[in-house]
């Protein structure tokens, strides 16, 4: 009942915008943009005729692979980086230069590279959350109280032990910090990546549903269901702030 009680406020806020949105249609009696209701039966024909669940199963396969690749690379770089000064000093400046490049930019060399597939739009999600996960990595380690690091050394303990028991566990908080911002931007950026994918994704249903005949219902759809699924995609990263190792840093 608590929780009911919290969401209350959202809920009223979300039923006053349909609100808005629906009588805006209705005032302005738009042809083009379509009101809730043509949106609701718009996803219910893609329900019915399996196309929804093809689209929602492809656009997450694309970025949880994407997502996995930036992972695998992103923190085992940002820890080294972090502890290893001469890393930091080699990379950083060009970590600093990549970052700030746009995933659509990056279509051409990802069309150039790896063909019209799943691998580009998995590359363009890769390239878009590997450097939020690097820069998080990075400052979770500079950021490490000193004291922690101080009373391993006063114990003799070695560099390798100091590293793995007193580092990485300190720098969990961030990592996770980390992860959620990664899998924020890798679904921001589906629907860029899928320009140029297979036929299948959201973001290709939207682009498809725009060109193919001003389905303008199944564009906003598209919209809803990719807002919805990055909602429960942050709630479930959102999770790991339970962990055993990580709850320390949530405790008020």
């Amino acid at each position: 009942m608590e929780r009911v009680k919290q969401s209350l406020p959202a809920l009223a806020i979300v039923a006053l915008l349909i609100g808005a949105w629906w009588i805006s249609v209705v005032v302005t009696k738009s042809m083009i943009f379509p009101s809730p209701w043509k949106v609701v039966t718009g996803t219910a024909e893609l329900i019915e005729d399996g196309t929804l669940w093809m689209h929602i199963g492809a656009s997450l396969m694309r970025v949880g692979a994407g997502f996995f690749l930036a992972v695998i690379v992103a923190i085992p770089l940002g820890l080294w980086m972090g502890w290893v000064r001469g890393a930091y000093d080699t990379l950083n400046p060009l970590f600093q230069i990549l970052r700030p490049i746009s995933p659509i930019a990056w279509i051409p060399i990802a069309i150039l590279w790896f063909g019209v597939g799943n691998a580009s739009p998995i590359y363009l999600i890769f390239i878009s959350s590997v450097f939020p996960m690097i820069v998080q990595t990075v400052v979770g380690v500079h950021t490490i109280e000193k004291r922690y690091l101080r009373a391993a050394e006063n114990f003799g303990v070695s560099r390798y032990t100091l590293f793995t028991q007193v580092v990485i566990p300190a720098v969990l908080p961030q990592i996770i910090v980390g992860m959620r911002i990664g899998l924020g931007v890798a679904w921001l950026v589906v629907v860029a990546a899928e320009m140029i994918a297979l036929r299948s994704g959201l973001g290709y249903m939207i682009m498809d549903s725009r060109n193919a005949g001003n389905r303008y219902d199944l564009v906003i759809a598209g919209m809803i269901i990719i807002g919805l699924i990055g909602l429960m995609l942050d709630g479930s990263m959102r999770m790991l702030e339970g962990l055993k190792l990580v709850r320390w840093r949530y405790v008020h």
